[in-house]
């Protein structure tokens, strides 16, 4: 009842919970510096309460479009995603021309758009990736309906400076900042550097996603999923601050001391943590 109710009283389409709550997000986003120009794309999948509250301002169904990618385990879904060339910094004040819905069809391989883009438009280029770990992400885990590509400036300079490396980079972020490792305990993928918008670059994404919610993509940006928007952005923000905290110790020279494998295995104990183990050799 709670989701007719909504519905019911909302004047806007803007103003249901989910909506602004993705609002927000691509805003605090914005505020971080992480999205340049048109930098940066994001997808969340729809619950059943969010169409139902959403389908009195959807208009005339689009035309169907291939989805480029079959993902049958994500048929009748609905997606709120950025536009392609749109600015994240417009969303905020206009959403309905930066953003869509699109709903997925009865077999996973064709999307139309039922809301957004008032102004023309598709989804972002990188629509087909985010189905493609999506799809994926909903197959480990159904609760996880998010995934936020930014550029966070810090974790991308240490991209220039690190190995490209899985536990070489997640070794370094975790030491950085305690907490890491309590967050994210599963460790940070790294993508090495492939053009971006393209099946090479979708495809070695799908592979790290299903171990880790944290991929790193090399002088690129971030890629995080999650099952809602306070976990996928505290993802980014945690990684980005611990980066930034390795940028400013090696601007000063390099470690004296730092957090150890054996500071990671006590933290494992201290808050029963999963840790992967070749990340704590």
């Amino acid at each position: 009842m709670k989701g007719k109710s909504e519905a019911m009283t909302a004047s806007t389409i803007e103003s249901l919970n989910f909506l602004r709550g993705y609002i927000q997000m691509a805003d605090d986003g914005v505020q971080m510096g992480w999205h340049e120009r048109n930098g940066g794309n994001f997808s969340y999948r729809l619950t059943a309460e969010d169409v139902e509250q959403a389908k009195p301002f959807f208009h005339e169904p689009g035309e169907w479009a291939p989805t480029q990618v079959d993902v049958p385990n994500l048929a009748g879904e609905y997606f709120l995603v950025t536009g392609t060339g749109k600015f994240m910094r417009n969303i905020v004040r206009n959403p309905e021309d930066s953003l869509a819905i699109a709903e997925i069809d009865a077999q996973g391989k064709n999307y139309r758009l039922v809301w957004g883009l008032k102004n023309g438009g598709r989804p972002t280029s990188e629509f087909p990736t985010h189905l493609l770990n999506q799809s994926i992400k909903k197959g480990i885990n159904p609760k996880y309906r998010v995934l936020y590509h930014a550029h966070p400036i810090n974790t991308i300079a240490l991209t220039f400076v690190l190995p490209l490396e899985d536990k070489a980079f997640t070794q370094e972020i975790w030491s950085m900042m305690t907490e890491c490792p309590v967050i994210f305990p599963e460790g940070i993928g790294v993508v090495p550097w492939m053009p971006p918008g393209g099946w090479e670059i979708a495809l070695a994404s799908a592979e790290k996603i299903r171990k880790y919610d944290i991929l790193v993509w090399a002088h690129h940006g971030v890629f995080c999923s999650g099952a809602d928007f306070d976990q996928t952005f505290g993802l980014m923000e945690a990684v980005e601050k611990s980066a930034t905290i390795s940028v400013k110790v090696r601007s000063m020279g390099g470690k004296r001391q730092t957090m150890t494998v054996e500071n990671f295995r006590q933290l494992a104990e201290v808050f029963h943590l999963d840790m992967r183990e070749e990340f704590l050799e």
